[in-house]
């Protein structure tokens, strides 16, 4: 009889456990299943005490590294975009907190691993991981873990499920497909080129600006006269070496994926030296700072950049609320940039509320198959379908001193003819 009373007892107190975990689960998120970075209580800044709280993380170059100010900037626009959406509502019975569970990375593969490690185990995902070769640092954890992230980079590797492992919610054109579509435009507005160069930071999101240039070239019959790798200037010192290449290889046009900081010591001191030529660089090399430095007067005469997404100056539905949710100018295009990512991350939300699976696995799980609208700063995007290199834009702007952010569009979503010659099936580069 003991026998039989225990094989029926423990069968149901461990269904009554069971059935307590479940409700207290359900409780928690108001039906449905939770998991680490969401409470019940309100955020720390919450707009209504009603709400619970989603805590997401930031892991980006906030001070220290080369790309510090538009680190800066981007952290703006993120906060921008989801005090604009607590102040709605929210998303289901939550606001979203993405200040307490920021970390500055100096743009550092070591340092980025450190901070993750840090922010893990208190956030449900990462509202953003800034770099290339920061965020691949920690991608194997992240995938452990179901740790999705708004991808702060470009690389084209995040548009590839099997490279990504469908964790990065990219956003835009990859830095490779920017340069691919950056010499088209380039060929129809000035003529095409006889030669290029490329000056790009060693083994990061250069690498796949310069693999665009070179898929470019290949497929147009143009010779590239230099492929130069560099890094900040903290790490080598100056550009004097990039300078010296570019001099004695006389291409008709460099392109650019440097920092701000470097961007401008190459042109001003190519120019100086007597280089004719124009530059084309990725949206990352450009500060509207660079204005107010000596390299000013050759920048504004031979200086494009590429970005993809829509400037400050764009009309989209998109742009307009940023410049609503802002009191003053931005510093640089980042704060666009920090807007334009945070799209995706409230649309995977949404739909793991929907589903009634507000855990990691859940919003993971609710990537797949997403389809993201950018409110016109973007074409809709759905995630996880093979990208399209056809279907891709850029932006082309030029600099201007006397318009916001010191750049003016000169095109948007801009497609060339090259994009229906080059293979597109897999990462460009592997950093």
């Amino acid at each position: 009889m003991t026998k039989l009373l225990r094989r029926v007892a423990l069968p149901a107190i461990a269904a009554l456990l069971l059935a307590s975990a479940c409700s207290s689960a359900e409780d928690e998120a108001g039906g449905g299943e939770t998991g680490p970075g969401v409470t019940k209580e309100p955020c720390p800044n919450a707009v209504s005490q009603d709400k619970g709280c989603i805590y997401l993380g930031v892991l980006s170059d906030l001070e220290g590294g080369p790309f510090a100010v538009l680190g800066q900037t981007i952290q703006e626009g993120q906060l921008a975009f989801w005090k604009k959406v607590n102040e709605a509502g929210g998303i289901g019975d939550y606001e979203i907190d993405i200040a307490k569970n920021t970390k500055n990375t100096s743009y550092d593969p070591q340092k980025h691993a450190a901070a993750y490690q840090q922010v893990e185990p208190n956030v449900l995902a990462l509202a953003m991981s800034l770099g290339t070769v920061n965020t691949e640092a920690v991608l194997d954890q992240m995938d452990e873990q179901n740790m999705v992230a708004g991808a702060g980079t470009f690389w084209s590797g995040w548009q590839f499920k099997d490279t990504d492992k469908g964790l990065l919610l990219e956003v835009g054109t990859s830095y490779c497909s920017e340069a691919i579509i950056g010499l088209d435009w380039f060929t129809s507005t000035h003529n095409k080129p006889g030669k290029i160069a490329s000056v790009v930071y060693k083994g990061d999101y250069g690498g796949d600006y310069a693999a665009g240039a070179k898929k470019w070239a290949e497929a147009n019959s143009v010779p590239i006269a230099a492929e130069v790798q560099t890094g900040p200037n903290a790490v080598v010192q100056n550009q004097d070496a990039a300078v010296g290449q570019i001099i004695g290889a006389a291409p008709d046009v460099v392109l650019l994926a440097t920092g701000p900081a470097e961007a401008a010591e190459i042109v001003g001191k190519a120019v100086q030296a007597g280089y004719k030529g124009r530059f084309l660089a990725a949206g990352p090399t450009w500060n509207g700072a660079l204005l107010k430095t000596p390299a000013a007067p050759a920048l504004t005469a031979l200086y494009n950049a590429t970005a993809p997404f829509e400037g400050w100056d764009g009309t989209s539905v998109a742009v307009k609320k940023a410049h609503e949710a802002t009191a003053k100018e931005p510093a640089n295009w980042g704060y666009l940039a920090g807007w334009a990512i945070s799209y995706p991350m409230k649309a995977a939300l949404e739909k793991a509320i929907k589903d009634g699976k507000l855990t990691r696995q859940g919003v993971r799980a609710a990537v797949d198959g997403l389809t993201v609208s950018f409110e016109g700063m973007l074409p809709d995007k759905t995630y996880g379908e093979n990208v399209d290199i056809k279907a891709e834009s850029v932006t082309v702007a030029a600099p201007d001193a006397a318009v916001p952010l010191g750049t003016k569009t000169l095109v948007k979503e801009y497609k060339g003819p090259t994009q229906e010659k080059v293979s597109y099936d897999a990462p460009c580069v592997t950093p």
